[in-house]
């Protein structure tokens, strides 16, 4: 009724509506109502009304955490490598006892193999996990990964031939999810970068750090030889996922249509000088990447548990060196792990100022996680800061709690929101969470009282933030009402968009992916 109001105070006044608007505004509240029938009947019937829901992007997502145990204990056995019984992890060969072969985990399982393989997936995520004194699934979580380098997680020597399978598992999920882009953090080779820092040493005084210097004695003893081999790492991974994905054939699969860009990680609980050496071979590729136009690497992120020793010491530091990269290299893109803390974890003065330096120092335009923010020095200001910046906040509300046991009013979900700061779901890990996006949306819509048209206010949010090159199909950013001049008084998503809209949407990837969300947006609303 209130659309039919409001059709008749605008042609009162000489206004008119497009019909397909009026059509889409109609398809809205009719979604809009069974949405909230779906929440009322609680979590499994909101997950069913949600499973199809268009849930645009997921801009914080590791690949080796999104994938789950279940594949990793496959690879293995099929790489021939052991399992270690003691320890719940995997090993190379020889499978000599007390290790045992992964591939007699494939198959037809004895009691004792069941229970193994049982204890090993266990081992692999947070599945079934209980805290105890001394150990917490913040313990528990990043014990998958040890150190952050493949060489010491609990699945090392997994051959990297699997990780175009990875890219595949994780976007044929996305697919089913009705999800269509997603931004991988990944960590290519950096081990020539490594020597040569280690080679050319450190300064021992603050004042001593000369960036610039560092820098060009990295370039000249030929850090640059390795970008070419860390664009391969993406490259032949999106190649593997395509080939199993028979993309571009009759028989494409859904997963064909999720599109994949990739975050670099820089792993930041390394000595200052390969922290700085890794993060210039990151700046490096992506700027390379970029100029070649390639899908690829788009920016760079720094990862690993904040709250570890020489991320503490360090991570004034470490947004010098971006600050330094980012005057160099200012058309790579930044996101950074920041506030990935809480209360007790550290001491108190260690939650005042790391998501604040991250925007400010960092140049960060997005932020992953921010539980923290409300510990922040001025933190109401920074809010307004992060609003006004249109810096948003990747939420990862699953792996908060499992990690950092924060969760409902604890969680500084609904005050960013109030402060207008720009958020957007993510999963993080969700292999190892056990999770997936739409679990995300659920527990976000149940927690937080979420309306119909807050679930799609998240879902743009993280399109109008993925780092695809072009403009925003939007006239404002974050404000979802008006589309750019070249599409105006167009119904946003139509399938016959005007030349100089289509032109417009042809010549920017974010535009087009935007477009593309409203699309769907508009199917799945007309089945109600």
């Amino acid at each position: 009724m209130k659309h039919r109001t409001v059709r008749i105070i605008c042609l009162a006044l000489g206004v008119s509506i497009p019909s397909a608007l009026y059509a889409q505004a109609g398809a809205d509240a009719r979604a809009a109502r069974a949405y909230e029938a779906a929440a009322k009947g609680g979590p499994l019937t909101l997950r069913a009304f949600l499973d199809q829901f268009p849930k645009g992007a997921d801009l914080h997502v590791h690949l080796s955490g999104a994938v789950y145990a279940e594949t990793l204990i496959k690879d293995a056995g099929e790489d021939g490598l052991c399992v270690d019984a003691k320890t719940l992890s995997l090993a190379k060969p020889p499978c000599d006892a007390p290790l045992e072969p992964a591939k007699e985990l494939d198959g037809v399982l004895t009691q004792d193999e069941q229970d193994l393989y049982d204890r090993l997936v266990d081992s692999l995520s947070m599945r079934s996990y209980f805290p105890s004194s001394g150990f917490s699934g913040h313990d528990q979580f990043f014990s998958v990964f040890g150190n952050g380098s493949p060489s010491t997680s609990k699945f090392s020597g997994i051959d990297k031939r699997h990780v175009g399978e990875w890219v595949d598992e994780v976007a044929s999920r996305a697919a089913d999810q009705n999800q269509q882009y997603l931004e991988l953090m990944q960590t290519p080779p950096f081990g020539h970068a490594a020597t040569l820092a280690k080679e050319i040493g450190w300064a021992a005084t603050p004042e001593k750090l000369d960036f610039a210097a560092i820098r060009q004695k990295l370039l000249d003893r030929g850090l640059r030889d390795e970008v070419k081999a860390d664009m391969e790492d993406v490259r032949s991974a999106e190649a593997r996922r395509k080939e199993l994905e028979h993309c571009g054939t009759p028989q494409a699969q859904p997963a064909c249509s999720v599109e994949i860009r990739y975050i670099y990680q820089i792993l930041r609980a390394s000595a200052p000088e390969v922290v700085f050496a890794q993060a210039l071979l990151g700046f490096e590729t992506v700027a390379q990447t970029m100029k070649e136009g390639e899908p690829g690497f788009l920016g760079i992120n720094f990862v690993q548990p904040e709250d570890g020793f020489i991320s503490m010491r360090d991570y004034t530091l470490q947004m010098k060196m971006v600050d330094y990269l980012h005057s160099v290299y200012p058309k790579v893109h930044i996101t950074l792990h920041a506030g990935e803390l809480v209360f007790g974890m550290v001491p108190p003065e260690g939650l005042r100022f790391h998501i604040r330096q991250a925007v400010e120092l960092g140049h960060a335009e997005r932020i992953g996680h921010g539980v923290d923010v409300m510990y922040e020095d001025h933190a109401q200001q920074l809010l307004k800061e992060m609003a006004e910046k249109h810096v948003m906040v990747e939420i990862n509300l699953s792996s908060n709690e499992g990690i950092l046991g924060i969760k409902g009013d604890m969680h500084p979900f609904p005050l960013y929101r109030a402060a207008h700061v720009p958020v957007a779901l993510s999963t993080d890990d969700e292999g190892v969470s056990r999770i997936d996006i739409t679990n995300e949306y659920v527990r976000a819509a149940l927690d937080y009282h979420l309306s119909y048209s807050d679930l799609k206010q998240l879902a743009r949010t993280g399109m109008e933030h993925n780092f695809l090159p072009g403009a925003s199909l939007w006239s404002e950013p974050d404000a979802f009402t008006a589309t750019a001049k070249e599409c105006r008084g167009l119904a946003p998503g139509s399938a016959h968009p005007s030349a100089t809209c289509r032109n417009f949407l042809e010549g920017s990837q974010k535009a087009a992916a935007q477009w593309e969300l409203e699309r769907r947006f508009r199917v799945f609303d007309s089945q109600f």
